[in-house]
Formats: C-alpha cells, structure tokens, sequence
C-alpha cells in the first residue's frame, strides 16, 4: 500500500519562503533574479504593469504598476484570498520586477488574511521576508485597510 504524498509546499529555509503564522508558506521573488534552485512553483501570481513572460507552471497576471498599488483592488482581494487559501498544500509564487515594494506589499495583505493585526503585517513580512519590503506610503496604508479572513 502506497502512503499518501505529502502536501507540495516550499522548504521553510529556501531564499524568499515566507512562513505566515499559521505555518502555510509561500514564496516571494523578483523576476530580474534568476528562478532560485529547488522545486518550481505549483503556481504563480506576478504583480506587474505589464503581463509577464510565459511560465512553465500555471500563472494569473494581477495589473500593478511599479511604485503604486494594484489597478483593480477587488481583484486583488480576490487574488489573495486564492494565494492565502492554496499556499496551504500547493508551491504558491508571488513576484514583481524586485520582489519588494509589491510582493511585500501582497505578502503583508496575505498575512493579515492569516491573522496578523493589519497595523502589524508590514512589519511582519519585514521581519521574515525582506527588511525592505513595502516600498511606499501608499502601499503601508494598503495594507493597514485589509481585513483578516475572519471577517471577510
């Protein structure tokens, strides 16, 4: 009899791997880096003005321009609520251009869908992610109007 496969998710100490809270984990990245070593993701979600190149994996385009915040914000909401639920068992990739002002600006929104204060999260993803995450204002205040999974 065969044993059930474990769920696909990332290695916990593997470069941009952001452990929320509740252990779920999900990667953050620049794309102008190269795709770090390891398993590729199960799926991607790129964050950028424009659509990104083809994949070798499944991927969704959310339109965020550089510096600013996302051009459809119910969109967005929609897209982390998704990252938040299958980062749980899957690969799940979040990138723009750096891998700091938007990625952490949507890894602080996913980490307030898992329970961190909204005022908190950036601070939070600053710590365990990147020190320069979340780039502008605007975005610190993006993230301080989200609300947990809890209330949505």
């Amino acid at each position: 009899m065969t044993e059930p496969s474990a769920p696909s998710t990332w290695d916990p100490s593997a470069p941009g791997v952001l452990r929320l809270p509740s252990g779920r984990l999900l990667r953050g990245r620049g794309l102008l880096r190269p795709l770090p070593p390891g398993p590729r993701p199960d799926v991607g979600y790129y964050l950028l003005g424009r659509p990104p190149a083809p994949m070798d994996w499944p991927s969704t385009w959310v339109r965020w321009p550089d510096f600013r915040l996302p051009a459809d914000r119910a969109v967005a909401a929609e897209v982390f609520r998704e990252v938040w639920e299958r980062c749980a068992g899957e690969r799940v990739e979040l990138a723009c251009a750096g891998g700091r002002g938007r990625t952490g600006t949507a890894l602080a929104c996913i980490a307030v869908l898992d329970g961190v204060p909204p005022a908190e999260a950036v601070a939070y993803v600053r710590t365990h992610y990147d020190r320069h995450a979340v780039e502008t204002p605007w975005q610190r205040k993006f993230v301080e109007r989200q609300r947990p999974a809890s209330e949505g």
